[in-house]
């Protein structure tokens, strides 16, 4: 009898411990297996990196612009991760970081696309801006960063 409250007594101890272990488990596996899916691995992965200049008081219209530009079409293109725009008070300068899950996905895309992305940024940009021609945030740095 002693032997069998003891079991019962253990097995109430360690069973959400068990629990907990199986459902991690599980989970690792499903996020390993979405990796696999979509052959997302780290050194396959890259960013993207870009300087804009980005004068203080026109911070907002540069961020509307984006939104109403570059947001959109991204959240459509294969591959696309993520993105994080930067600010640099000091230099008045954006930093952008955009995370693609491959350099083949972004590589692809149609150099004629991203002209007319940039063209309607631009647009609006001008719009936001007052400004009657040219591109008020100049690209000023385009490279490509790997994640460690």
């Amino acid at each position: 009898m002693k032997t069998r409250t003891f079991m019962a007594s253990f097995l109430l101890l360690i069973s959400p411990l068990l629990f907990f272990a199986i459902t991690f488990l599980v989970k690792v596996d499903s996020v390993k297996a979405s990796f696999m899916k979509n052959s997302i691995t780290p050194s396959s992965r890259i960013v993207e990196y870009l300087r804009l200049k980005v004068p203080a008081k026109y911070r907002s219209e540069w961020l509307m612009a984006e939104e109403k530009s570059w947001s959109p079409w991204l959240a459509q293109k294969e591959g696309f991760l993520d993105r994080q725009l930067l600010w640099d008070k000091k230099k008045e300068e954006a930093l952008l970081l955009i995370f693609w899950s491959n350099k083949e996905y972004w590589k692809k895309i149609p150099q004629s696309e991203i002209d007319e992305v940039q063209s309607l940024f631009e647009k609006v940009a001008r719009e936001l801006t007052h400004k009657d021609v040219g591109n008020p945030f100049p690209i000023t740095f385009e490279g490509e960063l790997l994640p460690q």
